[in-house]
């Protein structure tokens, strides 16, 4: 249990390193050097409404993407959570805005349902007078109407959890953050299950380890894996574990190599898991990665990335390669590299037209990959705040 004052300065340790970074930024912006031609290119898209972060994405049936909900930062570095959502077409390479959330919220989950629907849940609004207030409310996005509706609360309040699309078609939502009675943060290992028929949730078996901003996949064997995360302020975590959809358990598997939270997870097409970069317990950036391997439940390690690096996005592409792109590696980048699964190496592509952490990213059913957001354009409201990798 710690306080919020004292969360802040850790797990939102991004809100305040961009606010007194902004100066730099602003004044090298003006300067960066041209970048190095590589293969794989980066094309911007038209402007998006709002530059955001915090935010979620979900690729439709459609092949539309959606993007909602977050915080924006202005010039002064006052954080404001907004309802707003926008469409992304691949035909028109355009942005326009679709219907609002019914609560503004960030740092909360979407996720894409088997009837097309997308369901937020959860997440935090930063309440200009009261402070951080933790959500437990639940709604869905009808892309034929474009507007969202109310469904079913969460049992408990949170955000920094994940959610993941069961076999069933329910969804799993497991770990989190929330506040207790004297509105203190605390981390937490419960999880719940969400029926789509019936809107509503339901417990199911708790995590073994309580954890927040940890990753989780759904895995070829139907079983979800959750890994790393913090259980505190700076007490990262290296366990993994496994849930069974039939038994409603969970049980612990291979502990990663290294503590990791800000990393990435992929499911390869092979069925095994790769996980990149982060950082450790005491906030040091990494650049290992490894791969779980589920016949086994062993964790083994792959090639490093070019270098440490935490706050980025991996995208898995139709040939089976895995794109990271941006991140914060003690600044902003904008480069991009490609992991080989045949060599377990990474190699450079494209860097992006300009640096992104934090950023949102979806494979578009063209096999473009899309990105949108991070913590470096919600300072240049003019700039266009998306672009789209082409191999």
């Amino acid at each position: 249990m710690y306080s919020l004052n004292t969360h802040r300065l850790g797990v939102m340790w991004t809100r305040l390193l961009v606010t007194a970074l902004i100066v730099f930024l602003v004044g090298a912006a003006a300067t960066l050097p041209a970048l190095a031609a590589r293969p794989g290119t980066w094309t911007p898209t038209g402007n998006v409404k709002s530059n955001r972060i915090f935010n979620a994405m979900a690729l439709l049936q459609n092949g539309q993407a959606l993007v909602a909900g977050g915080h924006v930062i202005n010039l002064s570095g006052k954080i404001t959570t907004i309802a707003s959502a926008e469409l992304y077409s691949p035909t028109t390479n355009k942005w326009q805005y679709t219907g609002s959330l019914n609560a503004a919220r960030e740092s909360f989950t979407a996720t894409l349902l088997t009837n097309g629907q997308v369901l937020a849940a959860g997440g935090l609004y930063d309440d200009p007078v009261k402070g951080p207030i933790a959500l437990s409310s639940a709604e869905l996005y009808n892309p034929i109407t474009g507007r969202w509706t109310i469904t079913g609360s969460l049992h408990t309040a949170r955000w920094n959890h994940t959610a993941t699309l069961l076999p069933d078609g329910e969804v799993l939502v497991a770990g989190g953050e929330t506040f207790d009675h004297a509105h203190k943060i605390i981390s937490f290992a419960s999880a719940e299950l969400y029926n789509p028929t019936t809107g509503r949730w339901t417990a199911t078996g708790s995590l073994k380890q309580a954890r927040y901003e940890q990753t989780a996949t759904l895995l070829h064997t139907g079983l979800v894996l959750v890994a790393g995360g913090n259980t505190g302020i700076f007490v990262g975590l290296a366990s993994a574990e496994l849930y069974n959809p039939a038994t409603g358990r969970w049980t612990p598997t291979d502990s990663m190599t290294t503590v990791r939270r800000g990393n990435t997870m992929t499911l390869l097409q092979s069925g095994q898991v790769l996980v990149a970069g982060g950082a450790d317990g005491s906030g040091t950036l990494l650049a290992s990665a490894e791969l779980y391997n589920p016949a086994t439940g062993i964790w083994s390690l792959t090639g490093n990335m070019p270098h440490p690096l935490d706050q980025f996005s991996a995208t898995l592409l139709q040939n089976g390669q895995v794109l990271a792109a941006g991140g914060y590696d003690g600044g902003f980048i904008a480069d991009a590299e490609l992991y080989q699964p045949a060599t377990g190496a990474w190699t450079p592509t494209g860097s992006m037209t300009r640096p992104h952490a934090l950023q949102s990213s979806v494979l578009l059913q063209n096999g473009e990959v899309l990105i949108a957001g991070g913590a470096y354009n919600i300072f240049h409201l003019k700039v266009d705040g998306a672009e789209y990798y082409t191999l």
